[in-house]
């Protein structure tokens, strides 16, 4: 046993002998140039090469870390049984992501890549003006050098893109609405803003199926068409005007746009605006992917068809497509004697509303919606209605047979072919008089709303008012 012991203590003299000797004979400068010969010896027979993405780069922070780390969030395929979770400001939704020196698989156009979350322990700092963290933190991407351009040009765009739109998902919806009388926030913005929280989705819609449709492929062809509206030169937005009886959906409608799309919106009050040059201030304040709504364009201003009033006046004098015809604020039946003779000093005019929505200040921002509200389409003027403006022009009718199944789904849980499922007869006879009744969604929801807690009574009180044909006081 003496002897083992004698013979490692001399081998291990002799070793350290070996390494004096080697650092006498190479100095630093030498053994770090030879490292390094050996590394791009190394990396030109290698079929990989390596980005490293870190967290700070110099003093600022990477936004390209921040979007790798979102985009690696939202990957099913991480392996591994340490996951880091965070949950952002402002946001409801939880997203996990890559724990320290774990790593994984990402495919992208049929080439697959190595994401590496590398974590290692900061130096000592000197004095800074802004001390940095702890840990120095990065992503290592290795692909294969054949695939470099794939990865380089288009790559890392999508991965932006991905991160900006699960950071919107994740992110709670805002709605905004102009300050009253024009004056600005404390930020020197001249909208105020909620956190958004309808709850109205296009599966609880109470409308027709098919049209629901046609409404969301619309929705997403607009959402997914960037390259289309470049391609074709037109501004990246679109109009929806929605129109019919009070009580069809019209809000609801909305709502359910903005969920579907993750948009915020900005709830435009007319009323409050005073001249164009403000109406386009305020579209200027407006973010992409988000949607204009001007609810009751019919009562919030007194627009009135012009073709209408040409006839019945008696100048006979002609007037320009464009005029400087004003449009007067404090609502549509206002302009007596209560409202002054000028309606109130608000003003606004027909061009200004029509280069809001389709003329050069609307191009200034990309992706976002305009949509209009009214009771009574006849009354606005035939220039904003046309396309290209109002793009889409959706009729909100009474209550029809699939929304009434809706209804009865959503407030008392009916469903076709489910456990709670109404009998056939009454189901018929609902089918037969729910057209003629006339009745609004929001007439047939407040029946069964008040009945809830028995549902044999709320469908037979249903069936009652159906055929009684009364309809809800507007």
């Amino acid at each position: 046993m003496r002897e083992y012991w004698t013979s490692l203590a001399s081998l291990l003299g002799v070793f350290a002998f070996c390494q004096t000797l080697l650092q006498t004979v190479f100095p630093p400068e030498l053994r770090f140039a030879s490292v390094k010969l050996f590394n791009r010896i190394f990396h030109c027979f290698s079929s990989y090469c390596y980005f490293d993405i870190t967290e700070i780069d110099g003093v600022n922070t990477n936004e390209l870390y921040n979007a790798v780390q979102l985009y690696l969030s939202s990957s099913v395929s991480i392996t591994g049984n340490r996951l880091s979770l965070t949950r952002a400001l402002n946001s409801s939704a939880f997203t996990f992501g890559l724990a320290n020196n774990d790593s994984i698989v990402d495919t992208f156009n049929g080439v697959n890549v190595l994401w590496e979350h590398v974590v290692t322990q900061r130096q000592a700092q000197t004095f800074s003006w802004r001390p940095l963290p702890d840990e120095k933190r990065g992503f290592t991407l290795r692909i294969k050098k054949r695939d470099k351009s794939l990865i380089l040009n288009s790559y890392l765009d999508y991965i932006m893109d991905k991160a900006n739109e699960i950071r919107r998902k994740n992110q709670d919806r805002l709605l905004y609405t102009n300050s009253r009388g024009g004056s600005l926030d404390s930020r020197g913005h001249p909208w105020e803003s909620v956190p958004f929280k309808h709850p109205s989705t296009f599966e609880t819609l109470a409308m027709d199926p098919h049209k629901k449709k046609q409404i969301m492929e619309d929705l997403q062809d607009f959402a997914n068409g960037q390259a289309f509206y470049q391609k074709t030169g037109r501004a990246w937005k679109r109009g929806y005007l929605l129109y019919g009886p009070p009580g069809t959906g019209k809000s609801s409608m909305i709502a359910a746009m903005a969920n579907f799309l993750g948009y915020d919106i900005y709830d435009l009050e007319l009323t409050e605006v005073h001249n164009n040059s403000e109406l386009r201030k305020l579209l200027m304040k407006t973010s992409s992917k988000s949607i204009i709504v001007i609810e009751d364009i019919d009562c919030s201003i007194n627009l009135t068809n012009r073709r209408k009033k040409s006839n019945s006046s008696n100048s006979g004098s002609s007037r320009n497509y464009y005029d400087s015809e004003i449009i007067r604020g404090g609502g549509g039946a206002c302009g007596g004697p209560a409202c002054g003779e000028d309606g109130g000093g608000n003003s606004i005019t027909l061009s200004g509303l029509l280069n809001f929505t389709d003329g050069l200040w609307s191009c200034c921002g990309s992706e976002r919606i305009f949509v209009f509200t009214t009771n009574h389409i006849e009354k606005l003027d035939p220039a904003l209605l046309r396309s290209g403006r109002m793009d889409m022009h959706i009729f909100m009718s009474y209550c029809s047979f699939p929304a009434l199944k809706i209804l009865l789904k959503n407030y008392l849980g009916y469903e076709e072919g489910g456990e709670n499922e109404i009998d056939e007869s009454v189901m018929k006879e609902l089918e037969e008089v729910v057209d003629k009744a006339q009745m609004t969604p929001a007439d047939i929801s407040e029946v069964l709303i008040k009945n809830r807690r028995n549902k044999e009574k709320a469908v037979n009180e249903l069936l009652e008012t159906l055929k009684a044909g009364r309809v809800g006081d507007f």
